[in-house]
């Protein structure tokens, strides 16, 4: 494997996430989003739809989807000074070590009627 930058990026609908938290409830809420993420995002959909879209953008970095890892192992967590990060545990961390993915960056913006995530992560090859 070449080391290189691997990049995902997505773009969610806010009112498509609106209307799943209000058909599903919490249901929807406690798949997708850890209790952490959805303590800040205190049901405001333009969060829950950038934390969705970020989700998203790692997979995309994974090269994988829901069906291969859980969103709940991939969380948008804040540093102390506010900026996003993320945290990655079970089959997505064990995954990200495999490839060789380390040095992981987010960033997300959000406005009424989108939410936008872009993740980068370091690609090395891995130790043997």
């Amino acid at each position: 494997m070449t080391p290189g930058v691997a990049c995902g990026v997505d773009i969610v609908s806010v009112a498509r996430i609106r209307a799943a938290v209000e058909r599903s409830g919490p249901r929807f809420l406690q798949k997708y989003w850890t209790e952490d993420e959805l303590a800040y995002c205190a049901g405001r959909p333009e969060r829950l739809a950038a934390r969705w879209a970020a989700k998203e953008a790692v997979m995309k970095v994974l090269e994988g989807g829901f069906d291969r890892f859980d969103p709940l192992s991939i969380e948008v967590r804040r540093d102390v000074g506010g900026v996003p990060r993320l945290e990655l545990a079970a089959a997505a961390a064990d995954h990200a070590r495999e490839v060789g993915l380390a040095s992981w960056s987010l960033s997300l913006s959000h406005e009424q009627e989108h939410a936008i995530a872009m993740v980068t992560a370091l690609r090395w090859p891995p130790s043997s």
